[in-house]
């Protein structure tokens, strides 16, 4: 006999698997759901949303080029609004801001290649 775990739409089974006189396998018997593991928790790096000296600090989520700049040092951008635009592995990825802020500083320009961490703005 073996004993799997099996998963089927999130909820996790124990089954055990017993050899028969012809040599097939056939299901014996589940028992109750195994404990459910837990959700995965999503977290936001701490250099996206935690304001440092000189401000708040976005910086880049992945490699890639940086296609365009829409911020301006003085602009202020409401929660979501579109930064810049970061091309990476063929897609076009929105940064935005992340709450209500003011742009202290634009780090990068068009046409620069970027780093998963590089800094790209500063916020107020």
């Amino acid at each position: 006999m073996k004993k799997y775990n099996v998963t089927v739409d999130g909820e996790s089974f124990e089954v055990i698997i017993q050899e028969t006189e012809l040599g097939t396998s056939a299901a014996a018997q589940t028992s109750a759901p195994a404990p459910k593991a837990p959700d995965a928790v999503k977290t936001t790096p701490k250099s996206d949303t935690k304001p440092a000296a000189g401000g708040l600090k976005i910086t880049a989520p992945l490699p890639g080029s940086i296609l365009k700049v829409l911020a301006k040092p003085g602009q202020i951008f409401k929660q979501g609004q579109t930064l810049c635009v970061l091309e990476a592995m063929k897609m076009e990825n929105e940064i935005v801001a992340p709450q209500d802020c003011t742009v202290v500083s634009v780090e990068v320009n068009e046409g620069a290649s970027v780093n998963t961490g590089d800094l790209l703005f500063i916020m107020s």
